[in-house]
């Protein structure tokens, strides 16, 4: 996501992670209202009396310019009785024309003072009924100073001179060029979206081509998807070649490929491109089927770093290797296909859901391509970026900002590394297969996920808690209460006194902690059960003793935090 790219670069000792990119410098534009800016403020009442339907989207993307002119048409089914439409929708794209259900309304009838368009319906909508609002807007659409930490339009050009474009949205969200519900269930059940773009560019998008329609100097993209999240939806220009392909899943099912790259690349493309099936067999066999089957397996090559847009994940990696057999960029954005795309959290501080299941997805996949090495190192990597300055969850409702804001109580880069060293401890104490089916059951709302017999879900990190619970037959309550609700690490003191070695967990507010402990002695690996926090071992005189020999705990390490505070001290002592 949004600064998931920003958290492989640190846990991977990566440098300058915007190097190379081709931004165009942003233009003086009104700077956001705090309500575009922020993703996932609180739903008012109106738009949870609808459920969103249907997008029909078209967008003239114009480089000479830098803008868009542009309609969409959203269809909308009445929960409850309602006599407007709320929607949100950046100012600075102005609205010139409404029409509900076919019928202009007077400019009177809508405003958007603060980035939410309020629309005076002309008569009340009853409930189970449904409402077409087609709006024409248009304008220069917020600039990306750095995308994708900083969201917006990014406006480059290719090495020869051609435009090159990219959106990417996730931490401001959908209303920076088209009209939508800026929540993480906000989703369309359909998105028809057509991208016109000046010849010979192409414009690769979510979901499935329909069709390519020649205008004499333009030509429109048209493309379909189906519950495409909403700030996965993407634009992409520039004068791409394509390579294609298709998976043959072990689900039965075909998944056709597809990569939009750059001219004069095309060896290092098919380099890529080779690794999409090997990705999609590791993810298939851990989770389970890929979630857009019926759709593909897209890439597209943008001026900006990344993003997990849905079915078209922007890739802007360079292709730059670092000695590991995958490209972890491209790795972790796929991952969320599952984490993200398919598996929606209900809130932004569920966020954890997203990156520490997608960031835990990279050990794994180094482990089964080249072996324990390359996932001990993944896992050590990430234990030394865990902050711990904020508890993982708050139990509130967050906005996007807020969960990255350090200031604001936002546990920042823990939701990647913190949040996947808890799933691989989880992983250890209640074993793979427990571990695998609840993940299933969380990304798929089944045990038995296939092509075709599940839906997207919105999930709480409460659901993750009563899934596991289930699954095991056990109450973890105090797993996720320790890791998820507080912000301290659970700490092991262990003494010897003779020939016994005494453990004891201490945790934040005393809270309770029966996390067994695996001690190796001499080569033989013991489990003391810890049932009460507190546990004893005899150990001979002299023996050579390994405390947790595996790395499975996730625990305050004393070594580990010395090195934190001396690398910070290291560069802060830099001029």
């Amino acid at each position: 996501m949004r600064l998931t790219l920003l958290a492989l670069g640190l846990a991977l000792g990566l440098s300058d992670m915007s190097s190379g990119l081709a931004q165009t410098a942003a233009p003086d534009q009104p700077p956001l209202t705090a309500l575009t800016k922020d993703s996932g403020t609180p739903m008012p009442a109106a738009q949870k009396r609808v459920h969103f339907a249907h997008a029909e989207l078209h967008i003239s993307v114009l480089p000479a310019t830098r803008s868009i002119a542009a309609s969409a048409t959203l269809t909308f089914h009445a929960l409850q009785s309602t006599d407007e439409l709320l929607l949100d929708l950046d100012r600075n794209l102005p609205v010139s024309a409404i029409r509900i259900d076919g019928q202009p309304l007077p400019a009177s009838a809508w405003s958007n003072p603060d980035g939410r368009l309020r629309i005076a319906l002309p008569q009340p909508v009853a409930a189970g009924s449904e409402v077409t609002a087609s709006i024409t807007y248009g304008g220069m659409p917020h600039v990306a100073k750095n995308a994708p930490w900083d969201g917006g339009f990014v406006w480059s050009h290719t090495k020869d001179g051609q435009p090159w474009i990219g959106s990417a949205v996730e931490g401001e969200g959908c209303d920076l060029f088209w009209p939508c519900i800026d929540q993480p269930d906000g989703k369309p059940d359909l998105v028809d979206l057509y991208v016109t773009v000046p010849n010979p560019l192409a414009a690769p998008g979510n979901g499935v081509l329909v069709g390519v329609t020649e205008n004499g100097g333009t030509r429109t993209w048209h493309w379909r998807a189906k519950h495409p999240t909403t700030y996965a939806i993407a634009i992409n220009v520039g004068p791409y070649h394509e390579l294609s392909g298709s998976y043959h899943s072990r689900y039965g099912n075909t998944i056709p490929l597809h990569y939009w790259y750059l001219p004069g690349e095309k060896a290092q493309a098919e380099a890529l491109f080779a690794q999409f099936p090997q990705m999609l067999d590791f993810f298939e066999a851990k989770i389970g089927p890929y979630p857009w089957g019926d759709e593909k397996m897209g890439v597209v090559e943008t001026p900006y770093k990344g993003m997990e847009h849905q079915t078209i994940n922007a890739y802007g990696n360079h292709y730059a290797l670092d000695g590991s057999g995958f490209d972890r960029l491209l790795q972790h954005e796929f991952a969320h296909e599952w984490f993200g795309n398919q598996m929606t959290n209900a809130n932004w501080d569920d966020m954890w859901l997203h990156e520490g299941f997608a960031t835990l997805m990279q050990p794994l996949y180094a482990r089964w391509l080249d072996g324990d090495a390359a996932y001990y190192t993944w896992l050590h990597h990430l234990r030394g970026r865990v902050q711990n300055r904020h508890p993982v969850v708050s139990g509130t409702p967050r906005t996007e900002e807020a969960v990255y804001d350090d200031a604001r109580g936002g546990p920042g880069q823990d939701i990647y590394n913190k949040g996947a060293l808890m799933l691989q401890t989880l992983k250890h104490l209640i074993g793979e297969q427990a571990f695998y089916a609840s993940v299933r059951e969380l990304v798929y709302g089944r045990p038995d996920p296939r092509p075709g017999n599940f839906t997207p879900q919105y999930r709480t990190t409460a659901d993750f808690e009563r899934i596991v619970n289930q699954v095991t037959g056990r109450k973890l309550d105090w797993f996720f209460n320790v890791y998820l609700r507080q912000a301290a690490l659970p700490k092991l003191v262990s003494t010897r006194h003779g020939n016994t070695l005494d453990l004891r967990w201490q945790t934040p507010n005393d809270l309770p902690f029966p996390m067994p402990v695996e001690v190796a002695v001499d080569g033989g690996v013991h489990t003391v059960p810890m049932s009460t926090g507190r546990g004893s071992l005899a150990v001979p005189v002299g023996a050579l003793v390994t405390i947790d020999p595996h790395s499975v705990l996730l625990r305050d390490e004393p070594r580990i935090t010395a090195w934190q505070a001396w690398r910070r001290a290291q560069r802060a002592s830099k001029p």
